[in-house]
């Protein structure tokens, strides 16, 4: 069965699959670059076989209930991907993240895929809370939680490894009950 979250006319989110490895791949491929300046998984993706491993631990943790990782399609063309990492259910809390192919940025595809995932999270998963991290240099993911109505918290300190780099971390957290009061 494959799950699919609509965001709207164009954009859907589907649940990450076997038969994503390629284009994934591909994807990656080209924006290596772009990726690489803020995740520390890029350089470790150099093949399709990479990409199965990926999706088969991403299924794994799908099945365990600590993830929920989907490829966001536009007019059914992959362009990027978004998911919760680290459910916890029992504080019922997750964290978004999320990447986007360069040719598609600034259209707010990512704000409404992530308004979609928020709906879900609260719905569905029956969160109270969520998260999204984003490096202090990185503007344009920090842009994401502050324009949805979340909290910056704070700063996780060293928080990632990136590019032989520790970088530091925002913290932004949104609640159940902020969310419904805003819709």
């Amino acid at each position: 069965m494959t799950v699919k979250i609509k965001v709207d006319d164009t954009i859907v989110l589907e649940l990450i699959d076997y038969h994503h490895a390629e284009m994934m791949y591909q994807l990656v491929k080209i924006n290596r670059l772009h990726l690489r300046e803020w995740l520390p998984w890029v350089d470790h993706m150099r093949t399709v076989e990479d990409f199965k491993k990926y999706i088969n631990n991403s299924k794994q943790r799908y099945t365990n209930h600590t993830e929920t990782g989907y490829v966001i399609l536009v007019n059914h063309v992959m362009i990027g991907r978004i998911g919760f990492y680290n459910i916890d259910p029992v504080n019922k809390s997750a964290s978004i993240g999320y990447w986007l192919d360069k040719q598609w940025l600034g259209k707010g595809i990512i704000t409404r895929s992530c308004k979609a995932m928020i709906d879900d999270g609260f719905k569905r998963l029956r969160l109270n809370r969520i998260e999204i991290r984003a490096a202090v240099e990185n503007f344009k993911s920090q842009a994401i939680p502050v324009r949805l109505g979340f909290t910056r918290e704070g700063i996780i300190r060293q928080g990632e490894f990136v590019n032989n780099q520790f970088v530091d971390l925002y913290v932004y957290s949104l609640l159940k009950e902020e969310w419904e009061s805003r819709r």
